[in-house]
């Protein structure tokens, strides 16, 4: 693991090896005070050298300013390190998050994600940045003060530093406590905030139905999850820093009563205990910085962890030989394919139906009939147990995903549109899209007079999901989307179904227009919006149980008779 993130160091070597140089400048800067103030008081003072005296402190003075300076640059440059870092993880990640099947956004709640891309990487950073800096600077100054020490009174050096592998022991013993503590605190917080990222999703829901207190009890539940799990942590981190803290003071008794007994034994001049204490004092910060190190090192590689599992997670795979499908004719093939979801649960099975260029095919059947599943194959959205789905005679597995879905354009019941202006979200259809070509899309969605009400016209703001607009003006910028991307494949999935009679039949002339000279698969519950398809799929858990026209099926009174007339003769 460490190696996995020493390789996020590499883009930024040069910064980082001048701030451990600046560090080891600072740490050696601590060195000189104890050792000009030992010769003051041995030397200067009693033998009166002023000059000497004053120019020692000159000399301090010096120090401290370079020392104020290297800090300054420790401090801004060093976290400028681990800021890039964490921005490199970041794109590493979001990167790899766009590369996922669907079945990995199926399992994983969108709160937990970004608790991981946001929270997570916080605590790498500092770790990034002060782990390295912090360790390097306790070792020169532990080196430093115990050669020091040991040139002043090697024995008294000797006692004190038998403290040290009880502090070892104490750090050693808690460390995997607080591997766990921090684990499940990290855990945690990611549900609470997935809980938060869907109550607050879906708060226009919880106050129609008045749900206020169940949605703050509900987030209440994972809220004292999370603080008994930190607590728990905290108190690994109570009885970690509460013993180190004792041996520290303990230490700090130690030095004064042996010193003590060294000067009355006249082992040890004035100046020497003086100074000797003062490098104790040395001696100790390293070993606090050591001791907070520990409590960083968990919490930022407790996250580091958790970035790599995601790293970890199976990417869409493509074929090596994976070719470019180029603008398709629209032929599609399903040949005896077979799903299962969740290695578990069969939804499709030996589904077989080929589909014309240009011609629009409906799939109707009762809810879990896989009719949404079987559209979700072709862009490879989900890959198949069996079979095999094929466009213009080509496997969909040997084309490259960007070739594959540039080819397709989907219309859904639930509407996804980004958070920014109505020209941006159109644009999603063809990013170099031009204004002349955007606002013809518009017009061919029936979207574009209302636009020109808006306050800011394609600029305006929409909300976060288009929470400003209505369901039907929302489809309309989604379908306004899709005639600029100009796809010869379209999938409709309940396109009109969340909408009022009057929006449906307004966006279902729009449909019909971006459906011409298409390949369609349309998936629908009402059926009077497939009458006209070319062709009429009754799909159920058993298959494909009947296809025909609309006339030829309503013939047959089989099931789609029954579902017809369940809409119609009420």
């Amino acid at each position: 693991m460490w190696k996995k993130l020493i390789a996020y160091y590499k883009p930024h070597r040069t910064l980082f090896f001048l701030d451990m140089a600046a560090a080891f400048t600072v740490a050696v800067c601590d060195l000189f005070y104890p050792v000009i103030t030992r010769s003051m008081i041995n030397d200067y003072i009693p033998k009166r050298q002023m000059r000497l005296m004053l120019t020692w402190a000159g000399v301090l003075v010096l120090l401290y300013l370079l020392k104020a300076a290297l800090s300054y640059f420790m401090q801004y440059y060093g976290h400028v390190v681990g800021v890039r870092m964490q921005a490199h993880m970041r794109r590493d990640v979001f990167t790899h998050l766009q590369k996922l099947p669907f079945s990995y956004f199926d399992e994983h709640k969108t709160g937990s994600i970004m608790s991981r891309i946001v929270g997570d990487l916080m605590d790498i950073s500092e770790l990034a940045h002060h782990g390295p800096e912090d360790l390097f600077i306790s070792i020169v100054l532990l080196a430093g003060s115990f050669a020091i020490l040991c040139s002043i009174n090697l024995w008294l050096t000797l006692i004190i530093f038998c403290c040290i592998p009880v502090l070892v022991w104490i750090a050693a013993r808690k460390r995997v406590k607080l591997d766990q503590a921090f684990t499940d605190s990290r855990v945690k917080i990611a549900e609470v905030n997935a809980n938060l990222e869907n109550s607050i999703s879906g708060i226009r829901v919880s106050k129609a139905f008045g749900s206020r207190e169940h949605e703050v009890e509900k987030f209440q539940q994972g809220n004292l999850a999370f603080e008994r799990s930190r607590s728990a942590a905290y108190k690994v981190m109570a009885e970690f820093f509460s013993s180190t803290g004792l041996v520290q003071d303990l230490l700090n008794v130690i030095t004064i009563a042996a010193g003590g007994l060294f000067w009355y034994w006249g082992r040890i001049d004035v100046g020497d205990f003086a100074a000797y204490l003062l490098f104790v004092g040395i001696f100790l910060n390293p070993i606090k910085k050591l001791v907070s190190f520990v409590e960083m090192y968990q919490s930022g590689m407790t996250g580091f962890k958790r970035f790599l599992e995601i790293m970890a997670a199976e990417p869409e795979r493509e074929a090596p030989d994976a070719r470019d499908l180029g603008k398709v004719r629209g032929e599609i093939d399903f040949k005896d394919v077979t799903f299962v979801y969740d290695e578990s649960k069969t939804v499709l099975s030996h589904i077989s139906l080929h589909i014309e260029p240009g011609r629009t095919v409906a799939l109707v059947g009762p809810s879990g009939g896989g009719k949404t599943t079987l559209c979700h194959l072709l862009p490879r959205f989900y890959d198949v147990a069996e079979g095999a789905v094929s466009i213009d005679g080509v496997d969909v597995t040997q084309a490259t995903y960007e070739s594959l879905r540039r080819n397709i354009g989907i219309v859904q019941q639930e509407v996804f549109l980004f958070t920014g202006t109505v020209r941006e979200n159109i644009a999603y259809g063809d990013l170099n899209a031009p204004e002349e070509k955007i606002v013809e899309a518009a017009k061919k969605a029936r979207i574009h007079d209302y636009v020109m009400t808006l306050p800011d016209g394609y600029d305006t703001y929409i909300g976060e999901r288009g929470m400003k607009l209505s369901g039907g003006q929302k489809q309309r910028i989604s379908i306004a989307r899709l005639f600029l991307k100009n796809p010869p494949i379209l999938i409709l999935d309940e396109a009109t179904s969340a909408l009022d009679n009057a929006t449906e039949l307004l966006i279902q002339q729009s449909l019909d227009e971006l459906c011409r000279g298409r390949t369609t698969l349309v998936v629908a519950h009402r059926l009077s919006t497939i009458k006209n398809a070319d062709e009429i799929v009754v799909l159920t858990d058993r298959g494909i149980e009947e296809r025909g026209t609309h006339e030829q099926l309503l013939s047959q009174n089989g099931v789609y008779r029954r579902l017809y007339d369940a809409q119609f003769k009420m």
